[in-house]
């Protein structure tokens, strides 16, 4: 591999993290949580929570924001995004914690 082409993918790569980086901090400052526990909602209001690292997935199909994931609660597959934390009720959170989608394997 030359070397411009090293220097031009190594640029890219570093644009890509830095995008992650700067989505992921946009995203915590307005309440959203990863991690874990993150509560997500499908598309048929449906809360459980997940495992939700920004820029990985091993259980679903990354989408931007939204991921193509199993839901766990209405069994089915569905297109889920993260909840803030602020937008919940104590029950739905709780509901929320009690219903966790399938462990990493």
């Amino acid at each position: 591999m030359t070397s411009a082409k090293r220097k031009r993918r190594l640029t890219v790569l570093a644009c890509v993290l830095t995008a992650y980086v700067a989505g992921t901090i946009i995203a915590i400052r307005q309440g959203y949580s990863f991690g874990k526990n993150s509560v997500v909602r499908c598309r048929q209001g449906h809360l459980f929570t997940t495992v939700w690292i920004p820029g990985a997935s091993v259980k679903a199909l990354r989408l931007g924001f939204w991921r193509l994931q199993w839901c766990p609660v209405g069994r089915h597959v569905d297109l889920v995004h993260p909840v803030k934390s602020a937008d919940l009720t104590d029950a739905e959170r709780s509901f929320a914690l009690a219903h966790h989608d399938a462990p990493v394997p």
